[in-house]
């Protein structure tokens, strides 16, 4: 069998769900990329006891939709897998780039980027490699992606790089934990916290809340 695989580019087109509206009280504006099996409008949840004077909230969308279970009925989406890796990476950054043009983010205060699970490996390349300034780089529950230096970050500023992890969580286990813990020390050095609460592979509302006060 002789195979073959080719590529083509092409134009797409994709949504982002926002929570609350941008206005002269706003003091933070997140950008905020869920893990896998999540739509971003769902994701806002998280979120919406933030105050709405203040926060004005972005989640993109991982591209990749499928089916959750074999009834059919609930979507969720990934944002990369092992397959064609680089040039997916390729792809959602672009995207991201679209929505950081389409909401002029490179003029709005206390920009906040948040990465859950899936999401984290999306955050720390997207600031890596198109230079994200912001002011809190917030990392929850994920993994830190093998390919990132500290070089990478070192244009950033006042950026406060936040660890954020579930002592319970079934996905980071004391061995996996160390590793992560040691890689973020590597990457973010003196900028870098670690902040974690009693529970599992989940976002904690609660430490989101307290961000948001500053």
């Amino acid at each position: 069998m002789n195979t073959s695989e080719k590529k083509v580019s092409y134009e797409i087109s994709n949504t982002y769900s926002t929570l609350n509206k941008y206005k002269e009280t706003t003091k933070n504006v997140w950008v905020v990329l869920h893990g896998i099996g999540y739509l971003s409008r769902y994701f806002l949840k998280y979120f919406k006891d933030l105050d709405p004077e203040e926060n004005y909230i972005i989640a993109p969308q991982a591209q990749s939709k499928y089916y959750l279970n074999s009834e059919y009925r609930h979507v969720g989406a990934s944002w990369l897998t092992k397959e064609n890796t680089e040039a997916e990476i390729e792809n959602v950054l672009n995207y991201l780039e679209e929505i950081y043009t389409a909401e002029a983010l490179q003029n709005k205060p206390n920009l906040i980027l948040l990465g859950y699970s899936q999401g984290v490996s999306v955050a720390t390349r997207w600031v890596a490699r198109n230079k994200v300034e912001c002011s809190r780089l917030l990392l929850c529950s994920g993994g830190l992606p093998r390919e990132l230096r500290p070089e990478d970050f070192q244009f950033l500023t006042n950026t406060k790089v936040t660890l954020i992890y579930g002592t319970k969580d079934e996905y980071l286990q004391e061995e996996r934990l160390k590793v992560e813990h040691e890689r973020a020390q590597e990457l973010f050095r003196d900028r870098l916290e670690i902040i974690s609460f009693e529970g599992g592979h989940e976002m904690n509302v609660e430490i989101i809340k307290e961000i948001s006060r500053g």
